[in-house]
């Protein structure tokens, strides 16, 4: 990855003026030397960005909390307030829907346009046109007017625009989020190359687990506040809290972030196995770690584990246990287990359900479990209640130090909720031709024959 920079914010702001009365706006232009009419509004306040070349950055927060207005600044549609926005290299950018498009132009047309705009000539643009109606997959509506579009099609074209002129910054603001979903695997393939490509991209979205997995750092804003800046993980850890928080918890949580923010490193689990290592809670583990029993490592701990605010009913006692009844976080690949925990319903709870889920280091979600399953509830929970839950399982991951997330909700609404409850490693099992996170018992048959010449 290239050390050069390729946005560079420094102290940047913008800001609107509020006026309260339409005439305040003429007052304001014969009277402003002597007095102000408008009250000064701050979509984003001072913020300080380094982003280099090949990286990946999600921009995450509540709505109007600026992150696409950060966007716009740049990608120079607006000019800071305050403060410099610099970018070196070309752009592409897909910011609202139908952005940089005339609806009375055809697709085509649309096409060359924006093509002549990133600095192609006609004959460029030709070269690329099979390209971007293969992508786009729109048929013979690439001729017609963009205003009779659909919201997908807009998207599918749009993106495969964006794409077209080898960009060196790829900006994407949830313009995917109208697409079907082959479409949008196909946009999350095409940008995973355009990354292994060496291009820097900017992606905006409240689908926070495409953050966790495609980005490489993360920048959570709330009202115009740069709040905080690590890992996808540990930022849309302090988001998801956030958003689940009552109106009167709120301040409280911003201060934590920003405790959290100003430390040394917040209090994100690290990314790696060797990270994990370096804080002793991951023995050195090689192809002699093999275990045929599972068992108790009282230094494997969870240093990532975030609790939200208890709403009637508060976890507890998260653990994992042997079909036997022994608590273990060293398992054995293909055994059976339970993960189980203790939930106190301080208040009485209606139509109940309890979940649980598993993620890999980087906190991309594998597989879960929920009880009742489907649409069915738990009727009441009585105040004063506990209980307590197991989900059994097999462990069919491969070789690895992985998470479990608990939560307890009512009538659709979180309860409780609690990250990174707990820790557990896998232990190397038997060599098998398996590859990947999980394994799916892969078993392989292959045969030789010979055609006489």
């Amino acid at each position: 990855m290239s050390s050069e920079v390729v946005v560079r914010a420094e102290a940047a702001g913008k800001a609107y003026a509020m006026f309260q009365r339409p005439e305040h706006r003429l007052k304001q232009m014969l009277f402003g030397r002597w007095r102000t009419y408008y009250e000064q509004f701050w979509a984003l306040k001072a913020i300080d960005l380094e982003i280099r070349q090949g990286e990946t950055w999600g921009i995450i927060g509540r709505n109007g909390s600026g992150k696409s207005t950060l966007l716009q600044m740049i990608c120079g549609n607006l000019n800071p307030t305050v403060g410099t926005v610099t970018v070196s290299g070309r752009i592409a950018a897909l910011l609202e829907l139908g952005a940089g498009f005339n609806p009375e132009f055809t697709g085509r047309e649309n096409v060359y346009t924006n093509g002549i705009i990133a600095g192609y000539d006609r004959a460029a643009v030709d070269e690329r046109m099979d390209g971007i109606l293969a992508f786009a997959d729109i048929g013979p509506f690439i001729d017609q007017a963009v205003k009779t579009y659909s919201s997908g099609m807009f998207a599918r074209l749009a993106f495969a625009v964006a794409i077209s002129v080898d960009p060196d910054l790829l900006i994407v603001d949830e313009a995917l989020a109208v697409g079907d979903e082959a479409f949008q695997r196909k946009c999350f393939a095409r940008m995973e190359r355009i990354k292994g490509d060496g291009a820097t991209i900017l992606f905006v979205s409240h689908a926070t687990a495409t953050v966790v997995d495609l980005c490489d750092h993360a920048i959570l804003l709330h009202q115009g506040e740069h709040l905080y800046t690590g890992r996808p993980k540990g930022t849309v850890a302090w988001y998801q809290k956030l958003m689940a928080a009552p109106d009167e918890r709120i301040p409280e949580i911003l201060a934590d972030i920003r405790t959290a923010a100003a430390s040394s490193g917040g209090w994100e689990a690290p990314t790696s196995t060797d990270a994990l290592r370096d804080l002793g809670f991951v023995e050195a583990q090689d192809e002699a770690d093999e275990i045929e029993i599972a068992s108790l490592d009282p230094n494997l701990v969870s240093v990532s584990t975030l609790a939200f605010d208890p709403l009637g009913a508060e976890i507890s006692d998260a653990r994992v246990l042997t079909l036997t009844g022994e608590r273990v976080n060293c398992l054995v690949p293909g055994e059976r287990y339970k993960f189980c925990y203790r939930v106190s319903f301080t208040q009485a709870a209606r139509a109940v359900k309890f979940y649980c889920m598993t993620k890999v280091i980087n906190g991309v979600h594998l597989g879960g479990g929920m009880f009742p399953p489907g649409q069915q509830t738990i009727p009441m929970v009585g105040a004063g209640e506990v209980i307590d839950i197991c989900f059994e399982f097999d462990c069919a991951f491969a070789w690895g130090t992985y998470f479990f997330n608990c939560g307890v909700a009512s009538r659709g609404e979180l309860l409780h909720r609690v990250l990174d409850v707990l820790a557990f490693r896998v232990a190397r099992g038997p060599v098998r031709p398996a590859m990947g996170t999980v394994d799916l018992k892969i078993q392989v048959e292959i045969r030789s024959s010979h055609t006489d010449a």
